[in-house]
């Protein structure tokens, strides 16, 4: 069945335009139209109509850290229903395409989390949120125990000669979809990091004590990106450049950003998204959430929601998730609320918060010509939102709609 979705402001990932309506045919975005009018009248009376009513229309969100949501975490304990749940638990805040998050655990589980990913794809176009996986993003376990951040430095390890292959066998299979991973590259020879990209692994430089030095030798090995830049990685001083530095004088590497006015300053995040543009231009700061399981979860009386990682209490509590010491443990953040702190804390353009939602971190997993824009040919992954409140109000997922009050 078609879907026409008319009275929107439409933003394409480009532009913003008025006035236009989208016809999806199926899974996919069949075309752009000026009026409904321009349709025949066949179509016009075999089409269901959605008046979106002034919401904007634009590319569904791209997250590529997803570490939970709902009550669910990416672990041992994870099965089909679980990974619907917790998808179904971002979509209601824009989220159409994500990479489930592992976050450093013990290789059985890894291998777990790969076969499920492997079931996932054969429910790929089906009337349910997990087609929004797209892959699956392994933080860790090789990781620097000096920037743990909230990993378990008991499972953090080197990487051995077995170790290797292991891994090599592991993510260097392409039905696991979008492969990435995140690593300190002063912990793994530059040999390891060249064998995963030629295998078609996306990886990541993050929980690192590398210098500036050691993160140019990664980044010539195929180091792509930098995991959640500032967070757990060496900061930007004068003398040494660090990671940080690293990352913002790289011209083609990109970084995902949490913007939740707790990870990083405001300003911080400002200065650095302004310096990479002058450096490499516009695409390379992608957001993501590093959401937690308390992302729509029902919070207690006093406001509090709580869930369990490897056996240690994390507790959400007015946005910030944090260990009982007081460590941030990922975050309570949502796409749409990413969105909103960028336009609200950092002062940027809607459109191009929307681009840093879904056209960007589309282009980095190589999915740009299928997600992340609203054109012709492309995937029906929408969203409709009110920005008086930032209230998701519409999902299509592969053409699927889910309403929301």
């Amino acid at each position: 069945m078609k879907q026409l979705l008319i009275h929107a402001r439409l933003f394409d990932g480009d532009v913003f335009h008025a006035g236009k309506a989208v016809l999806l045919d199926g899974m996919s975005i069949e075309d752009i139209i000026d009026s409904p009018s321009d349709l025949s009248p066949y179509l016009r009376q075999h089409v269901v109509v959605h008046d979106l009513k002034g919401l904007v229309l634009c590319p569904g969100f791209v997250d590529l850290q997803v570490n939970g949501g709902n009550g669910v975490m990416v672990s041992h304990d994870c099965d089909l229903s679980a990974l619907e749940t917790m998808t179904d638990a971002h979509r209601q805040f824009g989220t159409t395409s994500l990479l489930p998050t592992l976050i450093s655990d013990h290789w059985q589980v890894m291998e777990h989390i790969s076969s499920l990913i492997r079931q996932v794809h054969r429910h790929w176009g089906e009337n349910s949120s997990l087609s929004a996986i797209k892959g699956v993003h392994f933080e860790g376990p090789y990781l620097n125990v000096v920037r743990k951040g909230v990993h378990d430095a008991g499972i953090i390890r080197p990487v051995d000669a077995d170790g290797v292959q292991a891994a090599l066998d592991l993510l260097g299979h392409p039905d696991l979809g979008v492969r990435l991973v995140t690593l300190a590259p002063e912990i793994v020879d530059t040999s390891f990091i060249a064998d995963l990209v030629a295998r078609g692994v996306l990886v990541s430089a993050g929980h690192s004590a590398a210098n500036y030095q050691q993160s140019n030798q990664a980044l010539r090995a195929g180091v792509s990106a930098f995991t959640h830049l500032f967070n757990a990685m060496t900061p930007l001083d004068s003398r040494e450049p660090g990671m940080v530095g690293a990352a913002l004088d790289a011209t083609d590497a990109a970084c995902g950003l949490i913007v939740d006015g707790f990870h990083v300053h405001p300003a911080s995040l400002r200065m650095a998204i302004a310096a990479k543009e002058i450096r490499a231009g516009k695409g390379k700061m992608f957001l993501v959430t590093d959401a937690m399981a308390s992302v729509g979860m029902q919070a207690k009386e006093d406001g509090s929601k709580s869930f369990d990682l490897h056996g240690e209490q994390i507790t959400a509590r007015h946005g910030i998730c944090k260990t009982h010491d007081g460590v941030l443990a990922g975050s309570d953040l949502t796409m749409i609320g990413a969105v909103r702190n960028c336009v609200e804390l950092l002062d940027l353009p809607l459109s191009e918060a929307l681009r840093m939602a879904s056209l960007y971190p589309a282009r980095y997993i190589r999915m740009n010509k299928v997600i992340g824009r609203v054109a012709s040919g492309f995937a029906a992954d929408l969203v409709a939102f009110d920005p008086t409140n930032w209230s998701v109000r519409h999902s299509w997922i592969n053409g699927y709609e889910r309403r929301y009050a």
